[in-house]
């Protein structure tokens, strides 16, 4: 019996591994996440059976103890499962605790690694998490922890001259303005991209001061990715650059 723990990626359908994709060819039964594509599905052969188990923020989905059910009783009846959920499942995706929990049922487990939203989603946003003179390192935090808090990690990421990724965050929106507007940051550069990689993706940008009516009038919701540092201004300073430079060729 075997688990395959497919990451699916940041949410655009390309940006899936080759070897994810053959892996689903071969599915018997794929048990997928509400943020993976539909169009990944396709990959599936028609016989496969394709259970959705929901994982969204603030919508219905099954807890993840049935979910570790859900993953043993199908590999013992169809002799394995496929496991698909979006980004990498091994950060903050909970693959660590599907595997073990297959490994104490007798299953074996093969994890296939998928593009991580932590540095994708800002990546196609044209934020570099670090680059020379502005960032040497960056920090990813969950905005939602088993006990449904912000993680304490945020205060220790925002002391630092890291960029700062909160992942799962928009709700906690206001905790963290106030945990950098109580470290003197207030002038911090924060962006919040919506729906990354997406036909449909939402930017907003701003400063730690302001950006909670900016996300106001935005409608911004999840899912989103908050990114905070000097990098996630330099987008915006891009185009300014990019403006004047064309102004200065007109004139």
């Amino acid at each position: 019996m075997k688990l395959t723990l497919i990451g699916a990626g940041p949410g655009d359908p390309e940006l899936i591994t080759l070897k994810a994709v053959r892996a689903l060819n071969g599915a018997r039964v794929v048990l997928y996440d509400a943020l993976v594509h539909p169009s990944l599905l396709e990959h599936c052969s028609d016989g496969c059976v394709k259970v959705p188990v929901g994982k969204r923020f603030g919508k219905h989905s099954c807890s993840q103890d049935v979910i570790n059910y859900m993953i043993v009783e199908y590999a013992y009846q169809y002799g394995e499962v496929v496991r698909l959920k979006g980004g990498d499942p091994y950060v903050f995706g909970r693959g660590y605790e599907e595997v073990t929990f297959a490994a104490r049922h007798g299953i074996e487990s093969e994890v296939i690694p998928g593009i991580s939203s932590s540095y994708a989603v800002p990546a196609l946003a044209g934020i570099p998490l670090t680059t020379r003179g502005v960032s040497e390192s960056f920090w990813v935090v969950t905005g939602t922890t088993q006990a449904h808090q912000l993680s304490l990690d945020l205060r220790l990421a925002a002391q630092s001259s890291a960029t700062v990724v909160v992942l799962m965050g928009v709700h906690k929106l206001p905790e963290i303005v106030e945990t950098y507007a109580s470290l003197g940051k207030l002038d911090q550069p924060i962006a919040i991209i919506q729906n990354g990689t997406l036909p449909d993706q939402k930017i907003v940008t701003g400063r730690i001061s302001n950006i909670l009516p900016l996300a106001h009038v935005a409608d911004i919701g999840s899912p989103a990715i908050i990114v905070i540092g000097p990098a996630a201004a330099l987008p915006d300073q891009a185009l300014s650059v990019a403006q004047k430079a064309k102004s200065d060729l007109m004139s």
